[in-house]
């Protein structure tokens, strides 16, 4: 018994400056659970002391010579599996090429420490540490499969985004002379897309560890004429999202943009709110955008986008919540199946972290609990669900 308590989680530490493993050396051994039992110069040697060592987690830097972090990535996810935390810079080109570590089976990631100031490395610290203890516990797969592109580039985030929104503004889920009937079959809501006097469906999907790659899957799998707006609630930095959002628009089918404050949410369109910073609805449905301190640890918080959603759509909001650490979500999703939404959460077997859903399930919050490939037709089922309504309450 005393064995198992004292047992160490094993690290192996690949990166090519020895400055730097031993920057990571020195804060992993702050931990007592925590132990180094390797390091390696660069990805070659990484793949090799990963079969050679089987630690229980490995940092992984993106950029070495001979074989790069994304490469050995790829290499240890597809032969033996283990879990891998990226240690990348906040950059924008860091941001991009830790996504596509974590498309390809990465679990987590954490800032690369960039200077020796206290406060800075404490955080830098604290993360590291948290994350790697946490992705120890993950159950990893064969996987290193990329997301593949369509054949058609979908709109980029930025340029082509708004344009498209504009289109999808005047198509109403009903007629607008349905309206007041509408609200009877809705609880009071009148669902209608558009800038008309009716509310759009909104969906709010959380996510955190392993979110990114199940996120984009979800999003993957939904229809280009989903008559609902799609919010994406994140725990990544700024930089992180602005990259996510452009990757996540060259798969997609429905427009992706980073949401912006004071703007109202069109149906058929996706927003990933920006990183560090909280989204909530206001009574007149727009957006707002907070960047002020954490709530209960996270920022952005999914609770506080979700209740303010919840408490503005009321039966025309779902919540979609997927594989993340902790339990951000749960009272938010509380709060939406009170109001009469729908609350969807992922399954324990496809989760990478069964945090956030597991908590949302516990919670007694859930209307289904589905495999990660099933939930983007489980969000058009409910949203052409309450599209239907509207013509029903006509007649």
């Amino acid at each position: 018994m005393a064995d198992a308590v004292d047992k160490k989680i094993r690290v192996l530490v690949v990166d090519d400056s020895a400055f730097m493993c031993k920057v990571l050396q020195d804060l992993i051994h702050s931990d007592p659970a925590l132990e180094v039992v390797g390091q390696a110069r660069d990805g070659r040697e990484g793949v090799a002391l990963a079969d050679s060592l089987c630690p229980d987690v490995i940092t992984m830097d993106i950029n070495m010579p001979h074989v790069d972090g994304l490469q050995a990535t790829e290499m240890i996810m597809s032969r033996h599996p283990r879990p891998i935390v990226i240690v990348s810079s906040e950059s924008r080109e860091g941001a991009a090429t830790t996504l596509r570590a974590l498309d390809l089976g990465a679990v987590d990631f954490v800032p690369k420490p960039s200077s020796g100031i206290d406060l800075d490395m404490r955080h830098v610290r604290d993360e590291l540490t948290r994350k790697l203890k946490m992705a120890a516990k993950v159950r990893v797969v064969r996987t290193a499969t990329r997301a593949k592109s369509p054949t058609s580039a979908a709109p980029a985030a930025n340029s082509n985004a708004t344009s498209n929104v504009a289109k999808v503004t005047t198509m109403p889920l009903a007629a607008s002379g349905g309206a007041s009937s509408a609200a009877a079959a809705t609880g009071g809501v009148a669902a209608r897309g558009g800038s008309g006097g009716g509310k759009t469906p909104i969906v709010v999907v959380a996510a955190s560890t392993g979110g990114p790659a199940a996120v984009m899957r979800v999003v993957c799998g939904l229809p280009k004429d989903l008559a609902a707006a799609v919010l994406l609630v994140l725990h990544m930095p700024g930089v992180f999202t602005k990259q996510f959002t452009v990757q996540l628009a060259e798969v997609s089918s429905l427009p992706v943009k980073e949401a912006e404050a004071n703007e109202l949410a069109r149906a058929g369109t996706v927003y990933v709110c920006p990183g560090s910073q909280h989204l909530r609805f206001s009574p007149s449905g727009r957006i707002t955008l907070d960047p002020g301190p954490r709530i209960d640890g996270y920022r952005p918080c999914a609770d506080v986008a979700l209740e303010t959603v919840a408490a503005y759509a009321r039966t025309l909001a779902t919540a979609v919540v997927l594989t993340g650490m902790g339990s951000d979500g749960a009272q938010g999703a509380c709060a939406v199946r009170a109001s009469g939404g729908h609350v969807i959460a992922q399954d324990e077997a496809t989760s990478v972290i069964f945090g956030m859903p597991g908590e949302t399930i516990k919670s007694g919050a859930a209307n289904e609990v589905l495999p990660l490939d099933e939930i983007a037709a489980a969000i058009s089922k409910r949203v052409a669900r309450l599209a239907r309504l509207v013509p029903a309450g006509v007649r």
